[in-house]
This record gives structure tokens, sequence and C-alpha cells, in this order.
């Protein structure tokens, strides 16, 4: 059975919204706080976690925004993500942007359900809040993995958001990244 993570860069309040400031939030663009160091570190886990994913599940505005972003780039990551399979949730999307992907329609809980008992690896969901929400709310996921920026915005989408009944986590892994990031994993702990 597939495992299903979710992997977000956070705020040290939880905020997911518009870390690159390309949406318009007015608090936006708050990943620009770390420095060279920082990033190198968090490019290297990222590197790691697609080399290890079997694939990657997405919302459709994050497949349209990883297309732009990737299908020009080489070296080995964008390799390995412009490879990766992709499943795009979207009920009005006909053809996804980015390579190797497939579309899922239909009800997202069925749908990813199945994805997960098609597939025995990782699959990975970036960047895409909306469709997170979804898995978190209806115990899909399986694991969280967290860039913690060291920045509180006191407003904004968060990842938590929505959720509409207690998470129990435990904390598997914590480390920093370069001089300011703490990368934490968390699994989710079923209760039932």
């Amino acid at each position: 059975m597939g495992k299903i993570i979710i992997s977000e860069n956070v705020s040290l309040d939880g905020v997911v919204q518009d870390p690159m400031g390309e949406e318009g939030f007015r608090l936006g663009g708050w990943y620009h706080q770390i420095g060279a160091r920082d990033r190198d570190e968090w490019a290297k886990a990222l590197l790691d976690e697609a080399l290890n994913a079997e694939a990657m599940l997405l919302g459709r505005r994050s497949d349209e925004w990883f297309a732009v972003r990737w299908l020009s780039r080489t070296g080995e990551w964008a390799e390995r993500l412009n490879s990766l399979p992709k499943y795009v949730v979207s009920a009005t999307l006909d053809e996804p942007k980015w390579s190797n992907a497939t579309v899922l329609r239909g009800d997202v809980v069925d749908e990813v359900s199945k994805l997960k008992e098609l597939l025995t690896g990782d699959i990975v969901v970036n960047a895409s809040i909306q469709l997170a929400h979804t898995l978190i709310d209806n115990d899909l996921v399986d694991e969280l993995r967290l860039f913690v920026y060291p920045v509180v915005l006191g407003a904004g989408e968060r990842l938590y958001d929505h959720i509409s009944d207690k998470k129990v986590l435990r904390l598997v892994a914590a480390r920093s990244l370069g001089d300011s990031l703490a990368f934490l994993t968390y699994q989710v702990v079923r209760t039932s």
C-alpha cells in the first residue's frame, strides 16, 4: 500500500500560503527570509525526497505551477521530478501541464484511496493545500514533512485550516537545515 506524505513549507505559526510571494498575499514571500545555506540544505532534502518517491499527487493549480518551473530545467533534481509519475486531482482539467501526469477525476477520497492501493511507495503531495486539507480531514495522510521557516505571520491559510476533527501525530524525526530551518517529520497516529 502506498503512503501519502504531505511535504510543505510552513511558517512557525503554520501558515502555508504564498511562500514565494507570487500569489498577492500581503504577507507572502516568507521563503525569502532564509539564507543561501538554508536554501541549499532545503534543496538537498527535497532532492532526497524526490529520489525516494514513487509518485507525486497534486492539485490542478500546483500541476500548472510546477510545470512552468520544472519542465525547462536540467540537472538531477529536475530530471527526477519531471520523470516521476504524477497524479493530478481535478474535476475540470483535461490535460495536465506537467510531464508524466494522469488526471484523477471523481470523488477525491475514492480516487486517492484507489491510488494508495495501486502503489506501494511514497506518494508525495507538495504545494496543494486544498488537496492536503481534504486528505488530512479524511484520514488519508500517513506522514507530514514540514520545513519550518523562522517567521511568524499571524495570518494566512494554515495547513490545518478546515480540519473537522482532532488529528494525533507522532514526531519521528527532527533536524536543522542550514542556519534557520527546522525539518520535522510526523507520522499520523490512527486512533481507531
